[in-house]
């Protein structure tokens, strides 16, 4: 998965970066820098993981 695809896939759950990179574990800045390559498949795993939580917390559906 490439690092537009999972920028597009934060957007469209309604979530911001900063949100779901409180709950990868890391600073606004750094997941940024994080997402100007092709993340490893085992990173996509983990920023999927932190999409899911961060949706819990913010998405109010």
């Amino acid at each position: 998965m490439k690092a537009d695809e999972i920028k597009q896939m934060i957007k469209s759950s309604g979530l911001k970066q900063w949100q779901v990179a409180e709950f990868y574990g890391i600073t606004e800045g750094n997941f940024s820098r994080l997402l100007r390559k092709d993340p490893t498949k085992q990173t996509v795993v983990n920023i999927k993981k932190a999409i899911e939580k961060a949706r819990e917390v913010y998405v109010s559906e």
